[in-house]
């Protein structure tokens, strides 16, 4: 071989895994040895001699690679078997999935140039949004996607086309600008087909809803997974009479109304109004003279939404009002820059705490102030709350979002302020592929997109198309993961013990369920309607609003 004869390899990168000899293997671990940067690259991946790659980040997944003359810069993810094809440039902060075909010539560039007058273009500032690539996506040759662009999974995208906006999963789109020329589903069809899958699936469970419940009783206890050797906790019992009243409107097996409230009850602090900590099956409450008990964080934050509600399909009301006492220093100091999802629960769970001294002690507290702090700490820009980290995206502040409006805004029924807003953001999370694969595929990140969407969707039909495939995927998913006798797991396809079905798992996903299925317009196929955490009413509706 000459010295500057360009290597087959780089232009047939596919056959690398195939027929590559040691010697080109070498080669090839040499080439990888000189890239710069964070490099994470997977087995069987090629990145061609002549490319131009000159990443800050680059992963790599499996049997995927870089072919000849692509111009490769900034932050890039690529996923298993996908591919950037020869003279393709894909430039800035850019995620792509799984099985996905990058055409010859294309371009992904992932920032642009202000464009104010009065200042040269050279000297204008740069933006950068990023572009995301769901899975099985085929883009065609000379493509090219502009920033803040998100291209759902499933999608094929046409030859020449210039992408300015997102496109929706499971679309053939093609044009300058581009646009969504048919589905790929056959959506008018799948209607019918959804809703047989509901009505027989929500009858399985109200059928099986006995043995589920009876499969988290210890003897003495409800725990959330059998077997398991967990503390005793408060959670649990919460959500067995939730899972009860929501299939079957009645109690658990074995159990009656007097007593449960009994038990809720007795574990509420009179001092702070909160839920400690502890067994259900204990004869009273003894709190040692140094607990702490606080409304934004920890269980006893959680216990003022699960016993709450809890007591309240039971019939009945926290015996003590709560203590709402808060500054504004208090919620500026919640972790808004790292954490949002535990600065969006301390929302909730006050926000919470309000609405239930309101509902059962006619006492309004300090409903005008949290209010008025959520309308000045809102950004515009993204409707939410709470900021974007490189390390998990949107996670935070989606997972905050919902908390925190779960809390607020819905339990009063009042509007979102950004609406369209939200959705953007939601819809944006919705689309990174690394939140929603394995121990990340979960109830807790399924909720946190469904609600903000079929909450904002009482204002606005920005972004429906998206949202509505979303919604569609995540039902078919979820309903064949079912476990006869025991429930839904809360991460199904996880890797720890969170992948066991248990109680807490049930409760989030039958509420997803009816929340996807409403979202969807099919909800009256289940024919259950949840009246716990999860209800789709406001606790106390407000006719004016606030702040």
């Amino acid at each position: 071989m000459l010295p500057n004869e360009p290597l087959r390899l780089d232009f047939l990168p596919w056959e690398y895994k195939r027929t590559a000899s040691e010697a080109e293997r070498d080669r090839q671990a040499e080439r990888q040895a000189r890239l710069g940067g964070s490099v994470r690259l997977s087995e069987d991946v090629y990145v061609a001699e002549s490319a131009a790659v000159y990443c800050d980040e680059l992963t790599m997944g499996e049997r995927s690679y870089i072919a000849a003359h692509a111009y490769v810069t900034g932050s890039i993810t690529l996923g298993s078997d996908s591919t950037i094809n020869p003279f393709s440039a894909v430039r800035g902060k850019v995620m792509i999935g799984d099985g996905v075909r990058i055409g010859a010539h294309t371009s992904l560039l992932a920032f642009n140039h202000g464009t104010a007058p009065g200042q040269p273009i050279f000297k204008q500032p740069h933006t950068a949004l990023g572009i995301t690539i769901g899975d099985d996506v085929w883009i065609g040759s000379n493509v090219t996607i502009l920033d803040g662009v998100t291209v759902g999974p499933h999608t094929i995208i046409g030859a020449g086309a210039v992408v300015t906006k997102n496109i929706p999963a499971n679309s053939v789109a093609a044009g300058n600008p581009a646009r969504v020329l048919r589905s790929r589903t056959g959506s008018s069809s799948m209607s019918g087909d959804l809703r047989a899958q509901l009505t027989a699936f929500a009858a399985k469970a109200r059928s099986q809803v006995d043995d589920v419940l009876a499969r988290c009783w210890d003897g003495e206890r409800f725990v959330d997974r059998p077997d398991l050797g967990h503390e005793p906790a408060v959670r649990p019992w919460c959500d067995a009479i939730e899972i009860a009243d929501l299939l079957v409107r009645r109690t658990p097996l074995g159990h009656t109304r007097d007593d449960l409230v009994r038990r809720l009850r007795h574990r509420q602090d009179p001092k702070t109004g909160l839920v400690a900590p502890g067994d259900l099956s204990d004869s009273g409450l003894d709190l040692p003279d140094d607990t702490k008990l606080s409304v934004l964080e920890g269980p006893a934050g959680y216990h003022v939404l699960c016993v709450g509600y809890a007591l309240q399909v039971l019939g009945s009301s926290f015996e003590h009002p709560i203590d709402t006492a808060f500054t504004f220093a208090d919620l500026d100091n919640l972790p808004w820059a790292r954490r949002s999802w535990s600065a969006g629960s301390g929302i909730d769970h006050l926000g919470t705490a309000i609405a239930r001294n309101l509902r059962d002690h006619d006492e309004s507290g300090p409903l005008e102030a949290l209010t008025g702090w959520l309308v000045t700490r809102v950004d515009p820009t993204t409707g939410a709350w709470g900021h974007q980290h490189p390390d998990d995206g949107w996670l935070q502040v989606v997972n905050g979002f919902y908390r925190l409006t779960r809390g607020t805004y819905a339990q009063f029924g009042l509007p979102l302020p950004y609406p369209e807003q939200a959705v953007a953001t939601v819809l944006a999370h919705s689309n990174d592929r690394r939140m929603f694969t394995g121990d990340n595929y979960n109830s807790c990140n399924i909720l946190d997109v469904i609600h903000p969407l079929w909450l904002a969707g009482k204002q606005t039909t920005y972004g429906e198309q998206d949202a509505r495939r979303w919604a569609e995927e995540q039902l078919r998913a979820i309903l064949p993961r079912w476990v006869d006798g025991a429930g839904f797991a809360f991460a199904p396809d996880g890797t720890d013990d969170r992948a066991i079905p248990g109680l807490q798992g049930t409760e989030m996903w039958l509420a997803i369920i009816w929340l996807l299925s409403d979202y969807l317009g099919l909800s009256d196929a289940l024919g259950y309607r949840p009246r716990g955490v999860h209800r789709p009413e406001p606790l106390i509706a407000l006719h004016y609003p606030l702040g």
